[in-house]
């Protein structure tokens, strides 16, 4: 029997009362044989129940939900009170052409030379092509698309020949990459490229539609019962500013898991080190783009699966707010979670790419309210004045949460730079509730995708999941509606704690991730593993962003001492994407560590 919790309204809580309480997930790491025979144990009926529900009472859910009182209404979406206008930013129409926001991005950025970078010495460090730099060099007829299409084809196929398979794509055909790069290359000998972003090779997550391309969410059936007839939003805007889209990436099944395995077509390996997970679900997006392959890719984050593997390789993800960006046409389209977001390989990138993305659905418009969106504008007096006058919440104890120190000493470096060089003021911060936060997030977003599987899984397809993704639906059924209302009402308490918050800051800084890329056990590349240890260091500060619905972004600042890559995360206000990306731009030039190169990388721009 559980005993009977109240909770005090949100409004009530005394924060000064309020104790950081380290996270300690129960529960066993398993792969190879006792992985498979605890799963077969989990799936046996009654068996399965006891074995769940002891699971779950090791980790309160009962007692955070079925056993507490909690005063707040449901919360069902993100709901946002409206937000004060963001300084130094240029709004961008939404129902301007995906081209003509992008147009108007680029002239946004900072002065940028690419002509020093073409031909100055690249012998001094490591730095990946931009976007403006292909650009230049296509206009500049010292290569073509085509030219550089053929040096991406056969680095694919080079990774698609190793053993063990470590696929990056899969789906993949050479010969529609090749007719987009010859389009692409004849509008340039015409001197009319579409925009900034033609002839710039993209890759496409597993989870979102990119026709012709099945889109299989790393399953080995989803392709048989959901046909894709056309692109989904944000690819085909993708498409219309001339991207190649050089097909589907790689990804974990589903999207449930945080560390890309994937065991139907194996899985994608870090670029800095091929012995450690890329982090996931947003795998192969996140890899092709560290490696240099492509310059941005799209993913899907639900739980981190864009900003998890981009801090683990080493680039920039963008987790916008719920609702920027039309869902329609990809896996976790109908959920209250998960957002379509760009990973590249700098800032100004991502910001190119988020704005031929972003533009809310029309329900959306309705439902939410957005508020117009904004890019950065980095030619102006006062960019430079709005990050001086940033306000920056550090909940310090959570920040410090980190099973390698290297992540905390190394954000805190940036912390600290921000406030010396830029005159941030760095407020600390108390978030109550953490525990219940990550509960309601796995109730929430496990409820929402056994909903949209239930259907194939009753009609026998569920068996052809892999065994991690089993395990997780196992844990998702034992799930009740009032389990889903508690977490609803949990949302808006959270909600209110955090609007609170951020009327005495502007961003909530933390490390993206408690742990660099964890490494790959031989046994888990056949089979899978389930390691909830590993799960909650790489979730710890990510949460937050999906089940508020709030704009968050990752951007690499250093290296643990095993040259691992670190992420710092910056979580902003609803609708506030500007005012992050303009201090992450900050972060890349002058606070964080030189670039290393990864182990494997291709510079198919040169073909060095």
């Amino acid at each position: 029997m559980g005993n009977k919790r109240v909770m005090l309204p949100a409004s009530e809580i005394d924060l000064t009362a309020v104790k950081y309480i380290p996270e300690n997930i129960q529960a066993p790491h398993l792969t190879g044989f006792w992985f498979k025979f605890f799963l077969n144990l989990a799936e046996v009926p009654g068996i399965g129940s006891l074995i769940v529900n002891r699971l779950k009472n090791d980790n309160k859910f009962d007692e955070k939900l079925k056993y507490t009182v909690i005063p707040e209404y449901p919360m069902f979406k993100p709901e946002f009170p409206p937000q004060e206008p963001e300084p130094a930013v240029v709004s961008i129409e939404e129902d301007a052409k995906p081209e003509d926001r992008v147009e108007l991005a680029l002239k946004c950025l900072p002065e940028y030379d690419p002509a020093s970078n073409w031909s100055g010495d690249t012998t001094t460090s490591f730095r990946y092509w931009k976007i403006r730099d292909y650009a230049y060099a296509y206009r500049s007829k010292f290569t073509t698309p085509s030219m550089v299409a053929e040096r991406f084809i056969s680095a694919i196929e080079e990774f698609n020949n190793k053993n063990p398979t470590t696929p990056l794509l899969i789906s993949f055909d050479p010969d529609d990459v090749r007719k987009q790069a010859a389009a692409s290359t004849q509008r340039f000998e015409q001197g009319n490229p579409l925009s900034i972003l033609d002839g710039i090779f993209m890759a496409i997550k597993d989870d979102i539609d990119c026709y012709s391309h099945p889109s299989k969410g790393a399953t080995t059936w989803m392709h048989e019962v959901r046909e894709v007839k056309k692109d989904a939003v944000s690819v085909s805007r993708l498409r219309s500013c001339g991207a190649i889209l050089v097909g589907k990436a790689n990804m974990h099944e589903l999207g449930l898991g945080t560390t890309g395995n994937n065991a139907n077509y194996g899985t994608t390996r870090n670029p800095h080190d091929p012995d450690r997970y890329t982090g996931g679900s947003s795998s192969g997006p996140a890899a092709i783009v560290a490696l240099g392959l492509c310059s941005a890719a799209l993913g899907t984050d639900g739980g981190g699966s864009v900003r998890i593997p981009s801090s683990l390789c080493g680039v920039v993800g963008l987790k916008s707010t719920y609702g920027r960006t039309d869902m329609t046409g990809s896996l976790c389209g109908d959920g209250t979670v998960a957002i379509i977001g760009p990973i590249a390989t700098t800032v100004e990138d991502t910001i190119l790419v988020y704005a031929a993305i972003l533009g809310s659905s029309p329900a959306d418009r309705i439902s939410l309210r957005p508020s117009l969106p904004c890019v950065p504008n980095f030619s102006s007096q006062e960019s430079l004045q709005s990050v001086e006058s940033l306000r920056l919440g550090k909940y310090t104890e959570w920040f410090n949460d980190v099973f390698s120190i290297d992540i905390s000493d190394k954000c805190g470096n940036v912390l600290s730079q921000l406030s010396e060089e830029h005159g941030c003021r760095i407020v600390e911060i108390v978030i109550p509730e953490l525990h219940e936060m990550r509960i309601a997030h796995v109730v929430s977003i496990g409820s929402e995708a056994l909903c949209a599987l239930n259907p194939d899984c009753c009609d026998g397809k569920g068996e052809r999941l892999t065994y991690d993704t089993r395990t997780n639906l196992t844990l998702f059924r034992s799930f009740t509606a009032a389990d889903y209302v508690a977490s609803q009402r949990l949302r808006r308490r959270l909600m209110y704690f955090h609007m609170e918050i951020f009327k005495r800051v502007d961003i909530i800084v933390t490390p993206t991730t408690g742990m660099t890329a964890p490494i790959i056990p031989p046994s888990a590349l056949k089979v899978g593993e389930t390691n909830m240890q590993v799960t909650g260091n790489l979730m710890r500060f990510i949460i937050t962003a999906n089940l508020l619905g709030l704009p968050a972004v990752t951007v690499p600042v250093g290296y643990d001492k095993q040259g691992l890559p670190i992420g710092i995360q910056l979580i902003g206000r609803p609708w506030c994407e500007a005012s992050i990306l303009r201090l992450a731009a900050a972060i890349e030039e002058t606070c964080a560590e030189p670039k290393k190169k990864p182990l494997q990388y291709y510079d198919i721009l040169k073909g060095n």
